[in-house]
């Protein structure tokens, strides 16, 4: 088992997730390490709502396994085309993909110190399709605008095995398991 370190040694933490698959190792870790998380699920980059309500539910459903509560940010794909006009022809992991975390990650932190959690980490620091420097710029950024109420967690979900018990809790839970990260200008 991963040995966990919360920032600052906190116990209200709000997890942003992507979706189910990213989420489950590191739900499952979090819980062994005595840690009970909201799950925050802020995706406005997802498209079309199908795919987005497809991915919600998936994350709703393995959180009340564990008893788990799931806040459902509001769907502002309008205001998500808004923040990345101009980046559509970005490449994966181009500036494109920053400003998505920013917008999504921003919305995170604003929740969780509006509603007194105290660390805000995300499950885009499972994915190795993420670059990882871009999720951390992006979450220390949206944690530094509530003015220290929230901590930005950096841990990199990829390790101490996580990698390999996500491939097996995808085939346990039989989740939806997307080939894409959810927006139109990454397919």
């Amino acid at each position: 088992m991963l040995a966990l370190e919360v920032p600052g040694g906190y116990d209200r933490i709000l997890l942003h997730s992507c979706c189910a698959p990213c989420s489950g190792a590191i739900i499952e870790c979090m819980l062994q390490n005595g840690l009970r998380p909201t799950v925050f699920f802020s995706n406005s980059n997802i498209f079309p709502r199908d795919e987005y309500e497809l991915r919600r539910q998936e994350i709703v459903r393995y959180a009340a396994e564990f008893g788990l509560e799931v806040v459902d940010d509001d769907y502002g794909h309008g205001d998500w085309l808004q923040c990345v006009r101009g980046l559509e022809r970005e490449p994966e992991r181009g500036a494109r993909c920053l400003e998505c975390f920013r917008f999504r990650l921003i919305r995170a932190a604003r929740y969780a110190a509006e509603n007194g959690y105290q660390v805000l980490t995300t499950t885009l620091a499972s994915s190795r399709w993420k670059d990882l420097d871009q999720v951390n710029e992006a979450g220390q950024w949206a944690c530094d605008q509530t003015g220290g109420a929230v901590l930005w967690w950096d841990q990199n979900w990829r390790k101490g095995g996580l990698q390999p018990r996500r491939s097996e809790i995808i085939r346990e839970q039989n989740f939806y398991n997307q080939n894409f990260c959810g927006c139109e200008f990454s397919r």
